[in-house]
């Protein structure tokens, strides 16, 4: 075999191997309300590219973050930016990070199906979260305990429902911090008192979500896709991607499928908005 051909045959095989190196197995950790995204956005990728490996776990914001501090995942999805003091820390690690909105997100504020009550305005909601308003007869409903219900800190919905709805307000002491969305969903479905919140793509039959007024009860809005869009609905965030940029050449295949055409009916078909 001549050198030319020789070397040919290399720089096939290199070329090849860095195809592969691109779709090789990628970790992706952090927020339980991208969870549901991710990992439908994973299997349609996977099936466009089967060479492709993508394992997607939750576990909150903080999680994901903690897991890219450690090296321990390629992607931190989260429900919230990035803050002040992560990314220092990633910084002193060398690690710089890039940020992508992969879609948004509607937060509802969900209670038992039975309960009567179906309008609360954000004030109302600051009352129960902080412990002010304790009884649902209170804010017109049944002579019944509230028991209010939320993430666990680390947590970008706990978050992001403390600076939207709470205005930065303490949530009550002793409150019911859940580990995952599915919980909350789960206990509030069988608690009859029980109030919490969650994204918009977790809603099902066994729970009902509020209206939810910002303007001091002038106008309530129940928390849909349609009025995330045209921004009726108050309560709506971004959600996020964070990758290091030196690893940009091995993600951004995916997370440029998830920005795609395809990636985004993903998004919408879920039940978030997609980035326009």
């Amino acid at each position: 075999m001549n050198y030319k051909r020789m070397q040919k045959i290399l720089w096939t095989a290199a070329i090849v191997l860095a195809a592969v190196s691109v779709l090789t197995a990628q970790r992706i950790k952090g927020s339980d309300t991208c969870l549901p995204l991710s990992q439908q956005e994973a299997e349609s990728y996977i099936k466009a590219h089967p060479s492709a490996s993508l394992t997607v776990t939750g576990g909150g914001s903080g999680v994901g973050i903690s897991a890219l501090l450690e090296g321990t995942t390629d992607i931190a999805q989260l429900s919230r930016k990035i803050k002040f003091d992560e990314r220092r820390k990633l910084q002193a690690q060398g690690k710089i990070v890039k940020e992508v909105i992969i879609a948004y997100d509607a937060l509802a504020v969900i209670v038992h199906p039975e309960n009567k009550v179906t309008n609360l305005t954000r004030e109302q909601l600051e009352g129960i979260f902080t412990g002010k308003i304790t009884n649902w007869k209170e804010v017109g409903g049944a002579d019944l305990k509230i028991v209010p219900y939320s993430r666990e800190t680390s947590s970008g919905t706990y978050e992001f429902f403390k600076e939207s709805v709470l205005q930065n307000r303490n949530y009550l002491s002793g409150i019911m911090n859940m580990p995952a969305t599915g919980a909350i969903v789960q206990s509030i479905g069988q608690t009859r008192g029980g109030i919490g919140y969650i994204g918009l793509a977790h809603l099902n039959k066994s729970i009902k979500a509020l209206h939810v007024s910002y303007d001091q009860g002038k106008t309530f809005v129940e928390p849909s896709v349609a009025n995330a869009k045209n921004e009726t609905y108050p309560i709506v965030r971004p959600l996020y991607y964070y990758y290091e940029t030196g690893s940009e050449k091995a993600v951004k295949p995916f997370v440029d499928y998830v920005l795609s055409a395809a990636g985004q009916q993903i998004v919408g078909e879920i039940g978030f908005i997609t980035v326009e």
